[in-house]
């Protein structure tokens, strides 16, 4: 044992005094403390006569004489705190080493680090804060799971149908809500629809708990690509938001349905989960839940869902409204955008469901091969039959249009009550009119190819609010017909279009009046077949290099005629070179503030002015209603309340009047209008035995026929038209109902005779206001001669060379053509006398002007359309021009609202 660790003898006469006195000698490796030698002494050897102190002693010497380290004093690693400093033998440091400062909690900024390293935080620092930030919210997420509480699903689940009422306040239809939900376990719900909804909404359904983070990133990586997406949401989410919470895309409402979801997906059994939502979804048609969709789409219970049909349901869960192959709302949801993506969505699901394992291969190629499912109809699950559907559908778009914040899905939910103006004893008997016309026109075992595809639409408008109280739309959703004829564009409207033309140049006049002033009805324009039609310059429209010469139904040589004659024969070639003199942006402008849509109107060319816009039935009969109101617009509208809650929605007030035309020049024209019904092409219509004004239309081959017509109190509209289902072109009518051609003065004015008596049974008897003489301009033959001052674009500046419209008081001068039956001077050398292709060669003026064909005008003097060469574009839903004929071959689109 070493020297220094061998234990000292006891001290002699020690005690708590000797231990003291110990402690307070210095201590070197082996001192030996001596009462007779001072601390710090140049001696430092022991003495022998003084015993060593034990381990204690010096412990507690140590301990009151401070801490160990390289004391001075004596040993070399003396224990005390040595005093000796630089004078004792040993190696000290003075006093002994200073106490360590305490060290702080967080180390920030970080001691021992200079400049800006300071403020760096070590790798352990950063992996503290994010651990402990981590803790922190799940700790916070784990409270606010264990907070919330799951909503009562009685509550919030309750959809009530949407119920719509006619104009007296009695009920129509009601549609939506709890009408359309059938709730049912899930022993009635099978595989086939599961693993469908499994495999396109959520594949790890049965592992999750309530959300999936890499679901949500999937999603958005697989949108980004353009593909097709399963739901970032899970099949827990969707159905927390379908039972619990409200439709609102908000931030609350998202976090709420994040917390709920983990809650109910931790808490309820996952089967209760998809059962819930497979039972609250909405698959479109009106269906709520599965048993509901089942039904409306193929006629089945739920259990009988094949994996077709499941397949298909499943798709339109995606969005019903884009989705339903029936087509939707909007100009993106036609019914053949709608059938494409379905079918798209209905191949990748089953393909889907081979990728994660819940459809074999086989089976899955057997099911595309079979084909899409067909479907049933769908009023099979709504009940709107006949009328119903089209109103109900005029009504929801007019609503979404008022409220634009509103979505069909949101409709759809049901829980709104919505008052139409639709008057059901005037729907019933607009229906009863079309339908007994239909029974005594159409023979379709006799005539199978020429009465196949013959389609009625009709409107009628308040003249003194605009309100739509009846329509026609087609023979109703239950007979498959499910476009609208009331409300749909594609239709070329023909003659009825005239009377624009003319009030344009009461309004605004022609190069040859003086300024500020119009035309009256009585100036004449020359009304002779196969006119050259001219330039505001005096000069002759070109066709391929050719004068362009404008078609009447017949050679009659009328010469010149008053306005108001050539608008009761329907005589073409005044109102085309009256459309040229006054301006067409002119004739546009007048034809929109009446009502009548921008987007319905056609090309700006001579033809314009014969008829080729296609406005819905609803548009048309609105328009002439402004006439009837002496120049007093009001826009169309189909709902006067919506109440929600109990509470009614703001927006739906009746729409406010505003002044179209100037009160002579509206009167002029219903007087110009109830001499056609007296005199001219719509004589059927003075059966109504009451004021009635009116114009009749048709178009090139009798593609369609048309009668607008109104009495002080009641405006309709009436149009007859054929369509191939495949093509969705127009067809002639030629032929159709035994009759050689269909004209609007026949079946139209028909229709809207028998409808304008049921409708206006009971009602008084109103005359029109009587029309002051517009201008005074009609004492001899003609229109002044003075040219105005015009803001017409270069190509129609007036000119001092008069057009087709003579003078006043000047006989006309005529250069180019005479008022008989001989050919115009200049035609082309081979062409034969009248004709109708005469200087055209099928083809139009620069702006499209064409040569109309033979036959197909209003009896009495030609309403045929001229047209273009056949390159003018048709209205949306339309399609192109044919060769030589030139009216628009539009079609049925759907529409917008009011088209």
């Amino acid at each position: 044992m070493s020297e220094h660790r061998r234990k000292p003898p006891q001290p002699q006469g020690g005690g708590r005094a000797a231990a003291r006195r110990a402690a307070q000698q210095p201590q070197g490796r082996r001192a030996a403390p001596s009462h007779d030698v001072p601390t710090g002494s140049p001696s430092g050897a022991s003495d022998p006569e003084r015993p060593y102190g034990g381990r204690a002693e010096a412990r507690r010497a140590a301990q009151r004489g401070g801490g160990s380290g390289r004391g001075g004093g004596g040993g070399r690693r003396g224990t005390g705190g040595g005093g000796g400093g630089s004078e004792g033998p040993g190696r000290g440091r003075g006093g002994g080493r200073a106490p360590r400062s305490k060290k702080r909690f967080i180390d920030y900024p970080r001691a021992g680090k200079t400049g800006a390293r300071r403020f760096v935080p070590s790798w352990k620092q950063v992996l503290g804060t994010c651990f402990g930030f981590l803790a922190i919210l799940l700790g916070a997420a784990g409270a606010a799971i264990a907070w919330v509480e799951v909503p009562d699903v009685n509550k919030v689940t309750q959809a009530e149908n949407n119920v719509f009422y006619w104009a007296d306040g009695t009920q129509m239809a009601a549609t939506g809500g709890t009408r359309n939900r059938q709730i049912v376990g899930l022993d009635r719900i099978p595989d086939t629809i599961r693993d469908a909804v499994i495999a396109a909404e959520n594949d790890s359904f049965y592992e999750d708990k309530g959300v999936d983070p890499m679901g949500i990133a999937r999603a958005v990586v697989n949108m980004a690509k353009g593909g097709e997406t399963q739901g970032g949401s899970t099949i827990t989410q969707q159905y927390v938001k379908n039972t619990f919470l409200s439709q609102e895309q908000s931030l609350d409402r998202k976090v709420k349905e994040l917390f709920i979801s983990i809650k109910v997906g931790t808490t309820q059994e996952k089967n209760d989960i998809l059962a819930g939502y497979l039972n609250t979804a909405y698959y479109g048609r009106g269906a709520y839940g599965i048993q509901a969709a089942a039904q409306a789409y193929f006629g089945v219970d739920s259990e009988d869902l094949t994996e077709s049909q499941s397949a298909l349901l499943a798709a339109t869960l995606k969005g019903p409204n884009l989705y339903t192959p029936d087509g939707g709302i909007g100009p993106k949801a036609t019914r053949e955008e709608n059938t494409a993506r379905a079918k798209k969505r209905w191949a990748w699901i089953l393909n889907r469901e081979v990728e994660v394992g819940r459809l074999d291969a086989a089976t899955r190629d057997k099911v595309i091969q079979e084909g899409f499912p067909k479907m049933i109809d769908s009023t099979a699950a709504t009940g709107l039959d006949g009328q119903k559907g089209y109103l109900v559908e005029i009504a929801k778009k007019y609503v979404l249009k008022t409220r634009p914040e509103l979505k069909p899905e949101d409709l759809d939910l049901g829980g709104y009550r919505i008052y139409t103006t639709f008057e059901k004893p005037k729907v019933d008997a607009m229906a009863a009119a079309v339908e007994k016309t239909r029974k005594d026109f159409l023979d379709l075992k006799e005539r199978p190819e020429l009465d196949k595809y013959v389609q009625f639409g009709s409107a009628s408008v308040d003249v003194k609010t605009g309100a739509i109280v009846a329509v026609y739309g087609g023979e109703g959703w239950d007979k498959k017909h499910f476009t609208n004829n009331a409300d749909t564009s594609g239709v070329p409207v023909g003659s009825t279009w005239k009377p624009y033309v003319l009030a344009a140049a009461m309004k605004y006049g022609t190069q040859n009046t003086d300024p500020g002033e119009g035309l009256s009805p009585q100036s004449k324009y020359n009304g002779d077949d196969l006119i050259v039609i001219k330039d505001r310059n005096g000069d002759p429209l070109l066709s391929q290099g050719k004068p362009f010469r404008q078609k009447n139904e017949s050679p009659t040589p009328y010469g010149y005629v008053t306005l108001e004659k050539a608008m009761e024969k329907s005589i073409n070639t005044p109102f085309v070179q009256l459309g040229v003199d006054v301006g067409l942006k002119n004739v546009r402008d007048v034809a929109e503030s009446t009502g009548i849509l921008k987007d319905s109107m056609d090309q700006l060319n001579a033809s314009f002015s014969l008829g080729t816009s296609t406005p819905s039935a609803i548009r048309m009969a609105d328009s002439y209603a402004t006439f009837a109101a002496s120049g007093e617009h009001h826009e169309p509208y189909s709902v006067t309340k919506v109440v929600r809650k109990g509470e009614e929605m703001a927006g739906f007030e009746k729409p406010k009047p505003e002044n179209a035309l100037d009160s002579d020049i509206a009167d002029n024209i219903t007087k110009v209008l109830e001499n056609v019904v007296q005199n001219g092409t719509g004589t059927r219509a003075k059966e109504l035995g009451r004021p009635a004004a009116g114009k009749t239309g048709t178009t090139d081959k009798n593609k369609s026929a048309w009668f607008v017509g109104y009495t002080p109190q009641l405006s309709t509209a009436v149009t007859l038209f054929r369509t191939d289902p495949e093509s969705r072109k127009l067809l002639s009518m030629n032929g159709t109902g035994g009759k050689d051609s269909i004209h609007g003065g026949d079946i139209p004015t028909q229709v809207w005779t028998d409808y304008m008596k049921a409708a206006l049974k009971g009602v008084s008897e109103e005359k029109f206001p009587e029309a002051d003489d517009i201008w005074d301009k009609a004492d001899s033959d003609g229109a002044p001669t003075s040219p105005p001052p015009t803001s017409e674009k270069p190509e129609e500046k007036p000119s001092e060379t008069p057009s087709e419209t003579p003078p006043t008081k000047i006989p006309p001068k005529q250069p180019t053509q005479t008022p008989s039956k001989t050919p115009d001077p200049d035609p082309d050398p081979t062409c034969k006398p009248w004709d109708p292709n005469c200087g055209t060669d099928g083809g139009g003026d620069p702006g499209g002007a064409a040569n109309g064909d033979p036959g197909g005008g209003d009896p009495g003097g030609g309403t045929i359309e001229g047209s273009t060469d056949g390159s003018t574009t048709g209205r949306p839903g339309g399609g192109t021009g044919r060769p030589g004929g030139g009216v628009n071959d539009g079609t049925n689109d759907g529409g917008g609202l009011f088209r």
